[in-house]
């Protein structure tokens, strides 16, 4: 029987390889979902940062749910999120037992500065409030804007607008602005702050804070203490009512949380941030 020609011996060899490795089926990549709920203040941001980083990683998706800073940490502590949006912890990480207490375990990264936005509607001739001023409007001890200023008196009483508790809002606002005096039961509180917004730009005597991110050409912003909130003034802290806002994730981090988290930090990231807010880095 004659042999097979030397120079026919690799073709075949090539051919009978591939064919066996045809046989091995290839891994498919299993898509990741990564779950952020939290914080209203902060979901537009987070929503933003998921869209930019699932275009560099297109099997990650991540799915942004705003139902409050508070909700946030208990859906965190009940295992039903990968991580919690926080627009406010105190310093130290909150009182002990408190709402805003992180576990054992946790780690809360700052993403962006944020900064309250005293709002006031369009027609109000004011200008700006001092911290002792806010806390007076706000605590109800001042009744009438006429103590805020001149050229006030046809706006007659203040209406302050105050979020509901559980907000990090409010508890930023609190701790910010009114020490050991209460928010006026006489103060509207809402749901959110785009209810805050509609609320103020309807009103003419009511005063009212969100989020920076959320301001709308609807209301008009105060300065406090000689500020307006922007980008360059939360970030070096200079503005009275900054803030920073939180990711929060239970240690050690998934693979998913931990390369969205170094995303949310990078340039990239922080580019984003800055939009509207102060940049961490």
């Amino acid at each position: 029987m004659p042999s097979t020609p030397r120079r026919l011996l690799w073709p075949c060899l090539v051919i009978l390889l591939l064919a066996a490795a045809c046989g091995e089926p290839l891994a498919t990549p299993e898509p990741v979902f990564v779950q952020a709920t939290g914080s209203m203040d902060m979901a537009s941001l987070v929503a933003e940062l998921a869209e930019a980083y699932e275009e560099e990683s297109p099997l990650v998706t991540v799915e942004v749910d705003d139902p409050g800073s508070t909700f946030g940490l208990q859906a965190l502590r009940a295992g039903e999120t990968d991580v919690a949006l926080v627009s406010w912890l105190p310093p130290g990480g909150g009182e002990a037992g408190g709402a805003w207490q992180l576990a054992p375990g946790w780690r809360a990264t700052a993403i962006a500065r944020d900064g309250l936005a005293v709002v006031v509607h369009p027609d109000n001739p004011l200008e700006g409030l001092g911290l002792l001023q806010l806390q007076d409007l706000f605590s109800g001890h001042t009744f009438q804007w006429t103590s805020a200023g001149e050229g006030l008196a046809g706006l007659g009483e203040v209406q302050p607008v105050s979020r509901e508790a559980g907000s990090g809002a409010r508890a930023a606002f609190e701790a910010l602005v009114m020490g050991d005096r209460g928010v006026t039961p006489r103060a509207v509180l809402l749901l959110s702050p785009g209810a805050v917004v509609e609320y103020v730009a309807a009103t003419p005597n009511a005063i009212g804070y969100v989020s920076m991110g959320q301001v709308t050409p609807e209301v008009k912003v105060l300065e406090v203490e000689g500020l307006l909130p922007t980008p360059e003034t939360t970030a070096q802290g200079a503005y009275p009512l900054s803030r920073e806002l939180w990711l929060v994730a239970a240690e050690p981090y998934s693979a998913a949380v931990r390369d969205f988290v170094d995303f949310c930090l990078s340039a990239a990231g922080q580019q984003i941030a800055g939009r509207r807010y102060g940049r961490i880095r």
